[in-house]
């Protein structure tokens, strides 16, 4: 019963707080607005959700998160010197291909966005078997060292997570 009132009760807390944060006004009428969406949305799309994603593992979502907002503000600064100090014929810029372990679509959207929202980076594009990411690097000397990188700081998490 409770499924089928609130599908996918993670995303419904996700769209009600980001709501929220988005209108910047922490109030009960927002929260109210922003928990209806949160209700409305992930029913009216569940049809296309045919399994929900497993998350096995919740104390390694919020190691996960720590350790991504913390490479965003280290990355931010690497960037902000490379676009003060350094000439763009300077920078050693590279796509790299990155084997992929995970399997679940979910896991991967989640590794593309990682490293899409860390300055530097860009998911440019997903082999169509899902067994790579390519991905972009603003200044990489070793491609190697950055694909062993990804895979430790963000890949073995997010397989203990989607397992």
């Amino acid at each position: 019963m409770l499924t089928r009132l609130v599908p996918h009760p993670l995303l419904t807390m996700l769209i009600t707080v980001v709501w929220v944060l988005l209108n910047n006004d922490v109030s009960i009428a927002q929260a109210v607005i922003g928990l209806v969406l949160g209700l409305l949305v992930p029913k009216a799309t569940s049809a296309y959700w045919p399994g929900r994603p497993r998350m096995r593992a919740p104390l390694v979502v919020i190691e996960y998160l720590l350790i991504v907002l913390c490479d965003i503000v280290v990355s931010n600064m690497q960037v902000a010197y490379l676009v003060l100090f350094r000439r763009g014929d300077q920078l050693r810029t590279r796509y790299i291909t990155v084997p992929l372990v995970l399997t679940t679509p979910e896991a991967i959207t989640v590794l593309a966005g990682t490293i899409t929202m860390t300055p530097g980076t860009v998911t440019a594009d997903v082999s169509a078997d899902g067994r790579a990411l390519l991905v972009h690097c603003l200044e990489t000397d070793d491609p190697e060292a950055t694909i062993a990188r990804i895979k430790k700081r963000y890949e073995q998490r997010l397989k203990r997570i989607f397992a």
